[in-house]
């Protein structure tokens, strides 16, 4: 093999090598213990609850959880709704209505904040419910940037990658993901970005070499 053969294989092996995508989820909780630690997960301040009220549609809506972490609903008033799990929510909500409603049908639903950060169009906290999936999310963020790995999504917690296995099929509710948590799309490296440089780099030392060898 000439010189020019061995460094173009060489060379073309460190391309492959970079530019490959690599598992940044790492290996999560079983969906069950995930779906489990979602659906306990408390409300925070800033979150919301939905509520739907068969056939009383001025108590529907979506009411938002203020600072003192109470939500104000229609008819009942003030409810607390943080620091306990959402079951405990819903179950208060449900019991302030029977007072006021004759065999109530009531939907509860917790929305959740997620933080959205790294190679998406729009980074920022958006409101979410439970049935979105991980691709919904980051929709609300504009999507991946082209820049973005959408593949690689990782859970952040307080400044810390929690390993959690996340699909952009992943559905919140089946997920480890908190009020709060973030949502990180980590950027693809600088090859995988650039192939058409790194093709030209390659081809010119290549050329060079071969002209060096004709000498």
């Amino acid at each position: 093999m000439t010189r020019y053969a061995r460094f173009a294989a060489a060379l073309g092996v460190c391309a492959c090598a970079a530019a490959a995508p690599t598992d940044a989820a790492g290996q999560g909780a079983p969906p069950a213990d995930s779906a489990r630690a979602h659906a306990s997960s408390p409300l925070r301040p800033g979150d919301a609850v939905r509520l739907r009220v068969w056939r009383e549609p001025d108590l529907s809506g979506e009411f938002v959880v203020d600072e003192g972490g109470v939500v104000n609903l229609p008819k009942v008033g003030p409810v607390r709704a943080v620091d306990e799990p959402i079951d405990v929510v819903k179950a208060r909500i449900l019991s302030a209505y029977e007072k006021f409603l004759r065999d109530p049908s009531v939907e509860v639903t917790p929305l959740r904040r997620i933080r959205v950060a790294g190679a998406v169009r729009t980074p920022g906290l958006y409101t979410t419910d439970p049935t979105m999936t991980v691709a919904d999310v980051l929709a609300l963020a504009g999507g991946a940037s082209p820049q973005g790995k959408a593949n690689e999504v990782r859970l952040v917690r307080d400044g810390t990658t929690v390993k959690a296995t996340l699909s952009q099929d992943t559905q919140l509710m089946q997920s480890p993901l908190r009020s709060g948590d973030q949502l990180y799309v980590p950027e693809r490296g600088w090859i995988s970005r650039n192939p058409g440089v790194v093709v030209g780099a390659v081809s010119a030392v290549a050329t060079l070499i071969w002209a060096l060898d004709r000498h």
